[in-house]
């Protein structure tokens, strides 16, 4: 991992439309493909039969393939995600479709956002041709505080998405929906929340294809990170200066290699010794992005802020071992940040 490494010139950025069973992933994505904005889209989707888009279609193409009303292309997944990416691909370059610049894929409302990640980012032949754009979750407001208490795969997708995107609000009672809100930020403070019957948000939500630009850093750069009282999926955060990049990856391989499996998404603004601008990296799970530079630092200065969510996450040691490897100088706490969520200088007999 370098701190210039990037994706490949011209790669399609990819977002990630996921959510529980009943959410409303299919709702959202039929009023998208309705938008003109959006007729450079392909979309993927896990099952053709089961997404009510039957009545957007105005033309069949060859095998799995449909043309939408607008020029949309949509793809049923029947077998592996690269295989569909790859054949969707092979199709443009030939000519068999029309262009596209950007693809959504859905996934099912079971689906943990992970895997599909992974094989986005590292599978090589796929890196060439796509990089990940955005995780949107979507989350029913009249039966989400309850999926989120007796499904994991609910939390997963909630934890791990850049965007969150709340359907049926017009449904539920305002107080639930206020709580609801409450609880998705103390989960996911990086997510910004959006109701689905907004008139233009959630379009624009997607249509932003690299949500690491300035405008999203500065957005998680300066947020708190409230405590967790819904559970034991919690947030973390790290503050530091500038760091050594090869000390600062020998400890996010060794964070991952130990702690993977509970860390459901990473986030972080790097300030790399003789850098000048800032280094986004992103991670969900065991998987880390390729890390990017941005052209400047976001209001605030240069310094390192990492946000880790995830499973029983012990802020105190996570520190204490970042101050060991990477032996950067800890930064106060944030004013209205409370002290378990800011970076304490790890104990000397820790060092």
């Amino acid at each position: 991992m370098t701190p210039g490494s990037a994706p490949s010139p011209g790669a399609t950025p990819v977002t990630l439309l996921t959510g529980f069973l009943g959410a409303g992933k299919t709702a959202l994505l039929a009023r998208l493909l309705r938008w003109p904005a959006l007729r450079d889209t392909a979309v993927l989707i896990n099952e053709f039969g089961e997404v009510g888009l039957d009545h957007l279609l105005v033309e069949p193409l060859e095998g799995e393939v449909a043309l939408l009303r607008g020029g949309c292309i949509c793809c049923s997944i029947r077998g592996d995600l690269k295989a569909a990416l790859v054949d969707l691909h092979d199709r443009r370059r030939r000519g068999l479709v029309p262009d596209f610049r950007r693809v959504v894929i859905e996934t099912t409302g079971l689906a943990d956002p992970g895997p599909a990640v992974a094989t986005l980012v590292a599978d090589p032949v796929l890196r060439h041709a796509f990089t990940t754009a955005a995780i949107v979750t979507v989350v029913d407001a009249v039966n989400g505080a309850h999926t989120l208490d007796t499904h994991e795969e609910a939390v997963r997708q909630a934890a791990c998405a850049d965007r969150l995107i709340l359907s049926k609000t017009d449904l539920a009672p305002p107080a639930a929906v206020a709580a609801l809100r409450t609880r998705l930020a103390a989960l996911n403070p990086l997510a910004p929340v959006t109701d689905l019957t907004l008139d233009d948000a959630p379009e624009a939500a997607l249509l932003t294809d690299d949500p690491t630009g300035p405008a999203n850093a500065r957005r998680w750069l300066c947020a708190e990170v409230p405590a967790n009282p819904h559970g034991p999926v919690g947030a973390v955060t790290i503050e530091s200066g500038p760091v050594d990049w090869t000390r600062f990856g020998l400890w996010l391989g060794m964070l991952l290699n130990r702690h993977g499996a509970r860390i459901l998404r990473l986030k972080g603004l790097v300030a790399v010794e003789g850098v000048a601008t800032p280094v986004v990296i992103q991670g969900v799970q065991h998987l880390v992005h390729p890390p990017r530079h941005l052209t400047e630092w976001p209001e605030g200065g240069a310094r390192t802020r990492l946000v880790l969510i995830g499973h029983d996450l012990d802020g105190a040691l996570l520190r204490r071992s970042y101050g060991a490897f990477t032996g950067a100088t800890p930064l106060a706490a944030s004013p209205g940040v409370p002290e378990a969520h800011a970076a304490a200088a790890p104990p000397a007999a820790d060092r």
